[in-house]
């Protein structure tokens, strides 16, 4: 394939919730997804990562640094996203042949770009993996129903509907407050400007310091969902997925373990479409 080239774009920062060294490790060992030479491109799409970029490139030059020495490998393109829209404009542009995404985003970009899953990226603090609602005055869902609810998740209806709520309300059922951080949040139901907002595992951990989080209660609770997803887009062929997926577990083991810690990973681990049939299943497929 042609040799890609590009600026490098800014990353979130370090640890858990950025992600953007363990995806340039994997970069490297997509190897034989590419001739020594070419360039691979990686798209990273967090939803709601926040944060800055500046304390991020070191770790992802080490990283490159070390791997791409030891697979023989010439470059990666890589891209740090936390919107859709970012990364539909990044993929137009640079066709990449490997990404690490937020469940939401990989089960809209399914179809759309032919993904399939290759593993998984179990990631501390990264959030995601179940959603509550949370409220001071409310005591269960019934509570908050009719009621201003807050959330920085309702960007994808039939993600929050289908999926995080597996059918028990539909967002017509509250008065939606749109937020767009994390915190922000939070902050409208301690505020009482809303008497309860969906929020992330990360998010409910976060509470406890905020002033006045510890009267914040979790009144209802989603299944506990898959991990981030690492994909292959639809032009990669089948044996150079089969051997990315099969090195994925041997990362965060011996030499590469300080590397998955300093990027706060818990484990990466091949998986298949078969791991996330039932999430792809209640987003409709």
């Amino acid at each position: 394939r042609p040799r890609r080239s590009g600026p490098r774009t800014p990353h979130a920062t370090k640890l858990a919730r950025f992600l953007v060294p363990t995806v340039f490790a994997l970069t490297a060992l997509a190897a034989p997804a590419a001739n020594a030479g070419d360039s691979v491109g990686v798209l990273v799409l967090k939803e709601h990562g926040v944060g800055s970029s500046s304390s991020a490139q070191a770790f992802v030059d080490k990283l490159i640094a070390e791997v791409a020495a030891k697979n023989g490998w010439g470059a990666a393109v890589g891209k740090y996203a936390t919107s859709r829209k970012l990364a539909e404009s990044w993929i137009s542009a640079h066709k990449p042949d490997f990404g690490i995404m937020s469940l939401g985003a990989y089960l809209a970009l399914r179809q759309v770009h032919k993904l399939s899953v290759v593993g998984q990226a179990v990631v501390k603090s990264a959030g995601g993996r179940q959603y509550f609602l949370v409220s001071k005055s409310a005591t269960d869902l019934a509570g908050c129903k009719g009621k201003p609810l807050a959330s920085d998740h309702l960007d994808d209806a039939k993600f929050v509907e289908g999926v995080v709520a597996g059918g028990d309300f539909k967002l017509a059922d509250f008065e939606v407050m749109k937020t767009r951080r994390p915190v922000q949040t939070l902050k409208k139901v301690l505020r009482d400007e809303a008497t309860c907002a969906l929020v992330d595992d990360a998010q409910l951990a976060s509470l406890g310091k905020l002033e006045g989080g510890s009267a914040v209660k979790s009144v209802w609770s989603s299944k506990k969902l898959p991990p981030m997803v690492v994909v292959a887009f639809g032009h990669v062929a089948g044996p150079a997925k089969t051997k990315f997926s099969a090195s994925l577990g041997a990362i965060c083991v011996g030499a590469g373990r300080g590397a998955c810690a300093e990027a706060g990973i818990s484990a990466l681990r091949p998986a298949t479409d078969a791991s996330y049939k039932k999430v792809v299943k209640a987003y409709g497929g």
